[in-house]
């Protein structure tokens, strides 16, 4: 009898022994597994209501740290007001853009985006785990379903802010109610109203506004169509001769011809970064156009984004700054250059240099 007690003494020793092995292992497993969805959904998370522009009430976490946006153009407005809580990136760097970026943000890994290329990588995303996915910009028609499905397949609420010409402020005022970043936003806001304003004032001494044309791809031969998303800048304060029964949602625009561009007949070209600009003096085709002819063609200025706005985020403010210089300079009696210095400061956290800014409008303002 007393060795059976001292065998079950011994079991009973051994049982509480594996017990409070398993019990360690599985609480270092849940150590382990801080940044997993699995355990974020087990934490008791603090959330508010945000009620986005697409009258959606979207729960959230009251405290965003981690964010992933939709795609380039809301990943501009991020950068600009809260770089920090970026965790991923839609597509890898340009080197145009790795120039202006902070090198810690140069590692991201890539998810892809919505729109676009539709190439967003829902499981990636749900394995990062953002508090929130931020989509800015247009609000096309299906965008509540849009955003939906983007919850449905990640777990993740995703929002989406409106982002116009005419209202960039209010976006980025939205963005700070959301991120909690108040004081940057209302700084951003202050830059908007007051550029948009002085571009305003300028047009309003316009007696007539110059017709213009912007191409875009290699060979020229795509142009941006009046009352497309992408040529609102142009709509806005120029006369936009590229009319089109069916404008192209593209930021590559249509694809025309020579022969409706000779119809057309612009009195100004622009041309889109990397388009036919360099090239468009030697061709014998190009030169029967008016534009051409009296040397009044130009190439919008990129760095570290197209400044009119490919893609189009709130470096389309750049863009409405320089076109009204461009095309208007007697009634801009705003300093272009002062401007794009504090908005490089601003939005990108960047120092430009006096030579950094010729060489950026080099085939624009300060064309010869």
């Amino acid at each position: 009898m007393e060795k059976k007690s001292r065998t079950a003494k011994i079991i009973a020793v051994l049982v509480i022994l594996m017990m409070s092995l398993t019990m360690c292992l599985t609480g270092c497993g849940n150590e382990s597994d801080d940044s997993g969805s699995a355990d974020n959904d087990s934490k008791d998370v603090k959330t508010i209501s945000f009620t986005d522009d697409c009258d959606r009430e979207v729960k959230v976490p009251e405290k965003i740290e981690k964010v992933i946006a939709s795609g380039p153009l809301a990943q501009i407005f991020l950068l600009a007001i809260a770089p920090d809580t970026l965790i991923a990136t839609n597509s890898a760097w340009s080197d145009d853009v790795k120039k202006y970026i902070d090198k810690k943000y140069l590692d991201l890994p890539e998810v892809g985006q919505f729109f676009g290329n539709h190439d967003l990588n829902y499981e990636e995303i749900a394995k990062l785990s953002p508090d929130v996915i931020i989509d800015v910009g247009e609000s096309k028609p299906t965008m509540k379903s849009d955003l939906e499905d983007i919850t449905e397949k990640t777990n993740i609420p995703a929002i989406h802010i409106d982002a116009n010409v005419d209202d960039l402020d209010r976006a980025f005022t939205r963005l700070g109610e959301l991120l909690g970043r108040e004081d940057q936003a209302s700084d951003l806001a202050e830059y908007c109203k007051s550029a948009y304003d002085e571009t305003e004032k300028a047009i309003k001494n316009v007696d007539k506004k110059a017709k213009v044309m912007y191409c875009t791809a290699e060979d020229g031969l795509n142009v941006l169509a009046k009352d497309s998303y992408h040529s609102q800048i142009l709509d806005k304060y120029a006369d936009n001769v590229a009319v089109l029964d069916d404008p192209s949602s593209k930021g590559t625009g249509n694809e025309v011809n020579i022969e409706q561009m000779i119809n057309w007949d612009p009195d100004v070209i622009i041309f889109a970064p990397n388009s036919y600009y360099k090239f468009v003096k030697k061709d014998k085709a190009w030169n029967t156009l008016t534009a051409v002819k009296n040397n009044n063609f130009y190439e919008v200025p990129a760095g570290p984004y197209d400044w009119m706005g490919n893609p189009p985020s709130c470096n389309r403010l750049l863009g409405q700054i320089w076109l009204i210089k461009l095309l208007y300079p007697d009634e801009a009696d705003y300093d272009l250059k002062d401007m794009v210095k504090q908005y490089y400061k601003l939005f990108y956290q960047y120092d430009l240099s006096d030579d950094e800014y010729d060489g950026l409008v080099k085939n624009s303002i300060g064309k010869k």
